[in-house]
């Protein structure tokens, strides 16, 4: 596998790191659990990384040296795809010729590198995009930065490199034939899953109690990277119109973020904060670093519902996490949450991105304990057919489809 420019070692939630370094992480260890060795080349961030780092039993970690270790953003990053696809390739060349039978990409930079990889080692090239330019450009939030053209160039590269091409949703896939041109014959869609073993129903009032939450508090939740895309925004506009319509709702109201900058809103990394403040809700507003995955459940378990406003999401790992926990999701109808949330049964979609809608919803949910436990056994029935397991399995089954096209392909 090949993630160059965020490591499954990385903390998800901030900076470059989040659902796609647990896609990474899951898929990776079951692979390996059903015999397949796997390893991992990413880009080194910090010079004290060992060249190789043991993830579990047969996964491995490759730190590349390419450019240097901090202080590189990710739209620089094509500048060192050169130095990094040579210290792939002088990895490989340690090994006996045949040492690996696929290469798998994730992102657009990762597929330029895996398209050299195929060439040069004659092996297919299965790439995962998890996001596209062209469709984030149409989605595009408000104050958000446009992605360049060259990455559409590059991504319609990839595109036409790869043997096999994996979607996380249907309407991924009509992405890729429809704005990229795949061909639908080499574009296999797999959702990706949930560790149902970390994310399952926990008590709402145990782990209030452990997060220091009032038990009668009404916990508005937003987890991921603090970005414009991911419109944690919404949130906090949705509440100020909650506590307008309802002011007393705000002695037990808590709005929750948990996260870090990442993209474009490292350019203003206290945004947030900052509208929260102009909302007049920075006492009930409670901003959360990225915390460990033990910690995370605690959050989801805690919350009366988690809110997904993003303008575009691929899957929605939040979501299904969310779910897993039984926690209803109020989420944006578009990507990949339309398949992740199921309207009116784990939570409710939401078009568009007017923070009255979404106060509405809100409202519905917390003024109604009978429908917010419903839709918990809902949550908890949506997230059961999501799991990394089945991804696994898929995802092995495309590997061998890429295996047999580019055999019959040699003998043509």
């Amino acid at each position: 596998m090949i993630s160059l420019h965020t490591s499954p070692l990385d903390q998800p939630g901030t900076g470059d790191a989040g659902g796609m370094n647990v896609y990474v992480t899951e898929v990776a260890q079951r692979l390996a659990q059903r015999g397949i060795e796997v390893d991992i080349f990413t880009r080194a961030t910090n010079s004290q990384l060992p060249a190789l780092v043991p993830l579990s039993p047969g996964v491995n970690v490759r730190h590349i040296v390419s450019g240097p270790f901090e202080g590189l953003a990710k739209d620089e990053l094509p500048g060192q795809l050169c130095v990094f696809a040579r210290e792939v390739l002088r990895t490989e060349a340690q090994f006996d010729v045949g040492h690996y039978d696929v290469v798998h990409s994730h992102y657009w930079l990762s597929g330029q590198v895996g398209a050299l990889a195929r060439d040069r080692w004659g092996v297919p090239l299965v790439h995962s995009m998890h996001t596209m330019a062209k469709v984030k450009n149409d989605l595009l939030a408000e104050g958000d930065t446009p992605e360049p053209h060259a990455r559409v160039i590059g991504e319609e590269q990839v595109v036409a490199a790869a043997d096999m091409l994996i979607a996380n949703t249907v309407d991924e896939a009509k992405d890729l034939i429809n704005a990229y041109d795949a061909d639908p014959g080499r574009v296999e869609v797999v959702h990706p899953g949930v560790d149902l073993h970390a994310f399952r129903p926990t008590s709402q009032a145990a782990a209030r109690a452990r997060l220091g939450l009032r038990q009668d508090a009404e916990v508005l939740l937003f987890v991921g990277r603090i970005q414009p895309l991911k419109a944690p925004d919404v949130l906090l506009r949705a509440a100020a119109e909650l506590l307008r319509t309802d002011p007393a709702l705000r002695d037990r109201l808590v709005v929750a973020v948990v996260g870090g900058p990442s993209g474009s809103g490292l350019e203003h990394p206290t945004a947030l904060a900052d509208l929260a403040g102009s909302l007049g809700i920075d006492d009930v507003v409670r901003f959360v670093p990225p915390v460990r995955r033990d910690e995370l459940v605690d959050w989801y378990a805690a919350a009366t519902l988690v809110c997904v406003p993003s303008y575009n999401e691929s899957f929605g790992l939040v979501a299904v996490e969310a779910q897993a926990v039984g926690t209803p999701v109020v989420a944006a109808a578009v990507g990949g949450l339309t398949t992740a949330v199921a309207d009116g049964r784990s939570g409710f979609l939401v078009d568009g991105h007017d923070p009255a809608d979404y106060a509405r919803v809100f409202a519905s949910i917390i003024e109604a304990p009978q429908l917010r436990a419903a839709l918990s056994v809902g949550a908890v029935a949506q997230a059961a057919d999501f799991s990394w397991d089945r991804t696994a399995d898929a995802t092995l089954a495309v590997y061998r489809r890429a295996v047999a096209l580019m055999a019959s392909e040699t003998v043509r």
